[in-house]
């Protein structure tokens, strides 16, 4: 059994011992409440926390598994040992039929059209006749119908489903699940280009953190005996999921609890001695707590203890600049028949409005050979790796894999087909370990923790990082982050890299060591297209370059020919490559 298990276990013992010493029935009732509104903090960080998609309608998953119950109670008889579970379903559809729509939208669109369904159902249920629906009393089946006399149970049922649901969270956290939510959080584009099905775990997130929602509504409407649309739709239901997960620490286990243990008894109590001289007093208090939380502890309050504690703790030293490879490994290719096409575009075009980006591009790429696509600045390059692996939809023309037309195709489906790349700007997942950031490359082939764990170290290994696997992104050097992207890459095990300014920024010798491994990188059968400024190495590394230059190919050939033709000095490299050559 895992420490944080035993942890979360023996927490959800002492809550329930602490409250079996309770008597007075108000504060029975907040021991109650404050597990219920742990769990829908946990609930809004499933999604919000992990996924970094801001969510300010939990409110309408919550209100729908506390009328859900209410209903089912009144209308069918219905226990609710059985309603409060199917509460959670009718939370995850209704997370799903939500999320569907509403993942078109990013940012402030997304967080302010979630806003709008509980406050849409809200009315909804008002105008359908339900202003106050009273669960019937059953003293006759008292257990079947969750009345009991001791509300010392309530407290004790809401504690094992808030330590269900902190286990649910650690599991996902763990998991291939968790580490895709989190590279989707940190880097959206760079997780699709790693061959993350973004989507897909969006879709599943909002599914399991409206159904974790709905249980809670569920709950709550069994231990309040009442439920009114303002009280399970309103506006301070979203809110306070939000607060509590913030407050504590989001894309946390413990943090919506610590968040839920201190606001929940505190704007309780403030409430029962000022509502009369302070109306709106919980959210002032849910309001102060978040200014708190943005000028003190921005990232929350376990955030900022695992920050001191990294502090005191001695620092890692540096990775060493070692050679990522042998020069051993880089042997020269063996040379043989002219290589078949397993890659090309076809009269590839894009436009920005006005601006012709890429015009008509044609080019092939043969298997093994290191392909080299220079250009001056603004020439189309990253533009035509965009539409290359999937990241732009071409206005025009074919992007064909082993014969097979792949244009329009999402990234992450290109880079199931076999096409990895890195960024012109490192774009690491900073917030987690080097290992972190390679198994979600690994994870497209290798669905287990334990084989994309292998893989990634694997990978790393092939870039000279696996040494320092648990070093986390954020404060690596420039060379590092190179590497670390290509480590990344290579996770997915691809027939073609596309490897985007990865020299950028660095020094002579890490260029020497760049330039190592992308050769024995090659002659382990990988096929290579680079983008590169650094005209020296390129010309040492490459088999073939392709020129472009005002978004058309102006030139294409081996180095040699390339760099003596008049046309490419002319329009990139210049009078003193001319001069320097001659």
């Amino acid at each position: 059994m895992r420490r944080e298990t035993v942890l979360i276990i023996g927490f959800g013992l002492a809550y329930a011992a602490f409250a079996a010493l309770v008597t007075h029935s108000y504060y029975q009732l907040i021991l109650t409440v404050v597990p219920i509104w742990a769990v829908m903090g946990l609930a809004w960080n499933l999604l919000s926390g992990y996924s970094g998609f801001v969510s300010f309608g939990h409110a309408a998953f919550f209100g729908l598994g506390a009328y859900f119950v209410a209903l089912a109670q009144i209308g069918w008889n219905l226990s609710p040992w059985l309603g409060i579970p199917a509460a959670g379903v009718v939370g995850a559809l209704a997370g799903l039929i939500v999320g569907i729509p509403t993942f078109r939208l990013r940012g402030h669109y997304f967080a302010l059209a979630m806003l709008a369904y509980p406050l849409a159902l809200m009315y909804v249920f008002e105008w359908l006749g339900y202003q106050e629906l009273t669960l019937p009393m059953r003293r006759d089946a008292a257990l079947q119908f969750m009345q009991f006399e001791d509300h010392r149970i309530y407290t004790w049922l809401a504690a094992g489903l808030m330590v269900l649901a902190m286990l649910l969270t650690g599991r996902v956290e763990r998991s291939r699940f968790g580490l895709s939510l989190i590279a989707i959080k940190e880097d959206e584009a760079a997780a699709e280009a790693a061959g993350v099905r973004t989507l897909h775990w969006k879709l599943l997130a909002i599914t399991l953190s409206g159904a974790m929602a709905g249980v809670a509504g569920g709950l709550y409407a069994v231990v309040l005996l009442v439920v009114t649309p303002p009280a399970v739709f309103g506006m301070l239901v979203s809110a306070q999921a939000l607060i509590v997960a913030m407050f504590g620490g989001a894309a946390t286990v413990w943090g919506p609890v610590l968040g839920a243990l201190v606001l929940v008894p505190l704007s309780e109590f403030l409430h029962a001695q000022l509502a009369d001289k302070i109306p709106g007093i919980q959210g002032v208090v849910y309001g102060l707590a978040i200014i708190a939380v943005i000028l003190l502890a921005p990232e929350g309050v376990v955030w900022k203890w695992r920050a001191y504690r990294r502090k005191r703790a001695r620092a890692a030293p540096a990775p060493a600049a070692a050679s990522p490879v042998s020069p051993a490994a880089a042997a020269q290719r063996a040379s043989g028949p002219e290589r078949p096409v397993i890659f090309e575009a076809r009269q590839l075009s894009k436009s920005f409005g006005g601006l012709k980006a890429v015009r008509d591009v044609t080019l092939q790429v043969r298997q093994g050979e290191i392909l080299g696509i220079i250009g001056p600045n603004g020439a189309g390059k990253t533009t035509l790796f965009n539409l290359l692996n999937g990241f732009l939809r071409p206005d025009g023309g074919e992007v064909v894999l082993d014969g097979r037309s792949i244009a329009g195709s999402a990234p992450d489906r290109v880079c199931a087909a076999g096409i990895g790349r890195t960024f012109q700007v490192a774009r690491p997942f900073r917030r987690m370990s080097m290992l972190d950031n390679v198994m979600i490359g690994a994870f497209l082939h290798e669905p287990s923790a334990a084989a994309a764990r292998a893989v990634a170290l694997d990978a790393l290994a092939q870039v000279g990082l696996a040494e320092h696997a648990q070093r986390l992104a954020d404060g690596l050097t420039n060379k590092q982050l190179r590497l670390l992207e290509i480590a990344r890459a290579l996770a997915g095990k691809p027939r073609i890299l596309l490897l985007d300014e990865t020299m950028a920024g660095l020094t002579g010798a890490e260029v020497e060591e760049l330039i190592t491994l992308i050769r024995a990188l090659a002659a382990s059968g990988l096929t290579i297209v680079i983008i590169e400024h650094t005209m020296q190495a390129m010309v040492r590394l490459v088999d073939r370059f392709v020129v472009l230059d005002d978004g058309a190919v102006l030139a294409e050939g081996e180095p040699a020919r390339i760099t003596q033709d008049p046309a490419v000095i002319d329009a990139y490299l210049g009078r003193k490559w001319r001069m320097a050559n001659a």
